[in-house]
């Protein structure tokens, strides 16, 4: 057999974090869902680590993980987000590498990927050999061996690039077919430019006297996948595969590459689409699957190529998407323009060049080789800033033995280094506007990087680098700058905005030493909390540590709480423990005197004019301490609905009956009333389907829709797997079966479209694993309706 079938997948999200907190905080577009990571994954990474083939009948007939029969490559970004916060997928996912091996001869499908997801082609030679050598590192790390592909950012090449990736053992990259400039057979000396077969790999000479191999990825179908439906249906779309294959007796591999979040978030059920081709490929006598390390293994390339030098797969026009006005956009403004490319790309080029000096001079002073040091910074990034990976960074790579401040200058340098680089992330060119999230995101970053230059080089290269955004023009600002001032400064986060953070949520908190601080730790010296109904007060001395730098300060605070959002607090790094003992004394004092306007004059008296409110806190902090008070009122108001509500019922019952309109603010009330009681359906300890019943006949009577229709959705599914969690670990009753049964059922009738992946998940493999028939036949009635609900989740 010589026909093989590969299909590539490129899995990766942009950073999204707040670059000063290293969290994502809450972005409502990717409602109900905290964050845009959140929703993909619930979409697409962990549905396809557990993707469903069905049979004719759309019962389950298996569960597979399609990264185990794919390649692919999840770039560092992502993977570290799995890693914190969906474990269970990011243990499938290298699993799935293990399976490979075993599958393919030895040959894992993981590729590496270029850490940050620069623009290689754009970036200088170090960057160049930094984002190379970071991915590697951090691929091994996970996956526990060495990667034998790396996928490059937006597969943006040229020989350069190429070079460094096979300096450092790189055997293979994977191109757009329209990369390739002339090939010919090795040994041959005329070159064709009519075009590459992408069935065959290539063999690309450096002019070092390296090579690399190079795959040209199948455009046609990759296009079918990503924009033409073929995901639609898993059968046409590998036999759109296997049509490739030409019927002769070379060696040929039909492969394509595509975004991974094809398969389940931009277009739903991806995952099982994908999962039923590869069933049906793996099935075929004529084809079988492989990856690209095992068919190079197989058939080494008997081909050479040249490419256009600086080409990417995203871009006509080679990588002018990320440094021009090229015409590629995302079409989101009718006359909008991308002039700011150029001016951005120029700005941070600028600032990049003005911070290596400062690194180089600055970093001589503690470090045997700057350059590498940078390199191996990758380890403490990768062991989470630990006090171990730490210690280890600073024995191999500094001069000598490093504590206190110059331990911090240290961290410092090799973070306004990591900063200068993360702030070229490729999505900061790729859309429509220069004051979008993504272009904010990046001078996230290059706004962090001016504050460390400032810290180590005693330099402020802020102003001058506004000044180079105002030549960038803006579609919706007056230009870059303005932007740039108005959503990006503002995002900054001190040491002493922390403290003003922690001083403000602390009011709120019953234990404010376990307050989450994202990057930031807090750890208090003393502290004193007082509640007087609405009113509240706090005093502290705070100590607050960065994890990123490990620099700390000690704040001395008053704070106090008059309701509603209404928050003066009072901050200071210079006060001594005796006088804050006294203001804490004093103030506490007349606070329990309900003397507030004492309490105001002497945080006045002792803190002058260090001041802050509510909104210096972080958003979702912010958010969170908002919302408790929003809650307490919507609490009356909904009290105020339902006396409405009880007391009118029957009158607008007679009133439908008469055919007399319902006046509106009674249907509003009503509304909102049944609204609300769906919304904590799901949250109630005990299911009543009584309950359900009930509001499924009221929304029928009153012609009420769903409000939060995503969230309500959402929240039943979840609960529905917490149900079917319960009944495979702890066991359960019949009746308790019946009950979640009718449920579904309930919810089925109101029109509900629930996604029970999970809970079909764990349900088979719930059979799976306790296939005990002597257990299950001895409880006729138990039996009947674990099978009923089964049959509910689409599971024989």
């Amino acid at each position: 057999m010589k026909k093989y079938i590969c299909i590539h997948g490129h899995f990766y999200q942009p950073p999204r974090e707040n670059a000063w907190l290293e969290a994502i905080e809450k972005q409502d577009s990717a409602a109900p869902f905290h964050d845009w990571n959140e929703r993909i994954n619930y979409e697409c990474y962990a549905p396809n680590a557990t993707a469903r083939i069905l049979d004719t009948e759309k019962y389950i007939q298996q569960i597979v993980n399609n990264y185990s029969n794919i390649s692919f490559n999840i770039g560092p970004t992502l993977m570290t987000w799995l890693e914190d916060n969906d474990p269970v997928t990011y243990q499938r996912i290298l699993e799935a590498d293990q399976l490979a091996q075993a599958k393919f001869n030895g040959h894992g499908s993981a590729l590496a990927q270029v850490h940050s997801h620069l623009i290689l082609p754009l970036a200088n030679a170090r960057d160049q050999y930094t984002q190379v050598y970071w991915g590697i590192r951090d691929f091994e790390f996970r996956f526990g061996r060495k990667p034998e592909g790396i996928w490059l950012s937006e597969t943006a090449a040229n020989t350069d690039v190429l070079e460094v990736l096979a300096e450092q053992g790189i055997k293979f990259t994977l191109l757009a077919p329209r990369q390739a400039k002339a090939s010919r057979k090795i040994g041959e000396e005329q070159w064709q430019e009519i075009g590459i077969d992408p069935r065959r790999p290539y063999i690309y000479n450096l002019p070092s006297g390296r090579s690399i191999v190079l795959f040209f990825y199948d455009g046609n179908v990759s296009q079918g996948v990503a924009f033409e439906g073929l995901l639609n249906n898993g059968n046409a779309f590998a036999n759109r595969l296997i049509g490739t294959l030409s019927n002769n007796d070379e060696p040929q591999l039909a492969h394509i590459a595509t975004d991974g979040e094809s398969y389940g978030h931009h277009h739903s059920l991806g995952e099982m689409a994908l999962a039923s081709c590869l069933d049906i490929i793996q099935n075929h006598e004529q084809v079988a699957l492989t990856n690209y390390s095992q068919y190079l293994e197989l058939f080494p390339p008997t081909h050479e190529v040249q490419i256009h030098e600086n080409t990417s797969w995203s871009c006509v026009h080679g990588v002018e998407r990320w440094r021009s006005n090229c015409g590629c956009n995302a079409g989101r403004g009718v006359g909008w323009t991308q002039t700011w490319r150029a001016p951005l790309r120029a700005a941070l080029d600028w600032l990049r060049d003005e911070i290596i000096p400062i690194y180089e001079q600055e970093g001589a002073r503690l470090l045997n080789d700057v350059w590498a040091a940078r390199n191996g910074y990758i380890e403490v990034l990768l062991n989470k800033r630990s006090e171990e990976s730490i210690h280890a960074f600073i024995t191999q790579h500094a001069t000598r033995p490093l504590e206190g401040s110059d331990r911090i200058r240290l961290l410092r340098l090799m973070e306004m280094q990591r900063q200068a680089m993360q702030m070229y992330t490729s999505c900061g060119w790729f859309f429509d506007e220069i004051s979008d999230i993504e272009t904010n995101q990046i001078l996230q970053y290059a706004n962090r990087a001016i504050y460390y230059a400032k810290q180590v080089g005693g330099i402020d290269l802020h102003d001058s680098f506004v000044e180079r955004l105002k030549q960038a023009p803006s579609n919706v600002f007056k230009d870059g700058a303005e932007s740039y001032l108005q959503n990006v400064v503002p995002t900054a986060v001190t040491l002493d905005r922390v403290g003003m953070h922690y001083a403000a949520s602390a009011l709120f908190e019953e234990k404010p030493e376990e307050l989450p601080l994202f990057n930031y730790r807090a750890s208090n010296k003393q502290f004193e909390k007082t509640i007087a109904g609405l009113q509240r007060f706090a005093v502290g001395r705070t100590v607050v540590r960065s994890r990123v730098t490990t620099s700390n300060k000690l704040f001395s605070f008053a704070v106090l709480y008059l309701g509603q959002q209404n928050i003066i607090g009072n901050i200071s790094t210079e006060m001594s423990a005796e006088d804050f003992d006294k203001m804490a004394a004093e103030s506490m004092k007349a606070f329990r005197k309900t003397n507030l306007g004492e309490v105001i004059s002497i945080m006045q008296r002792y803190f002058a004019d260090h001041a802050f409110s509510i909104w210096h806190l972080f958003r979702d902090e912010k958010r969170k301490i908002l919302k408790e008070i929003t809650d307490r009122s919507l609490e009356q108001a909904e009290a105020s609905f339902r006396s409405i509500y009880n007391e009118n019922y029957q009158l607008m019952l007679g009133m439908q009956q008469s055919n007399i309109p319902v006046p509106e603010a009674y249907q509003s009330v009503t509304k909102y009333v049944v609204n609300a009681d769906l919304q904590q359906f799901f949250e109630q300890k005990t299911l009543s389907l009584n309950e359900l019943h009930r509001l499924r006949r009221e929304m029928k009577k009153w012609q009420i829709k769903l409000v939060d229709i995503k969230g309500f959705k959402l929240a039943a599914s979840e609960r529905i797997f917490k149900e079917v969690q319960r009944i495979s670990q702890n066991g359960s009753t019949p009746e308790e079966i019946e009950l979640l049964k009718e449920i579904i059922q309930a919810l089925y009738k109101m029109g509900i479209e629930l996604d029970l992946w999970k809970s079909q998940n764990l349900f088979y493999s719930a059979i799976q694993k306790h296939n005990k028939k002597e257990v299950l036949l001895s409880n006729g009635d138990w039996l009947k309706v674990y099978v009923e609900l089964g049959q509910l989740l689409k599971v024989r």
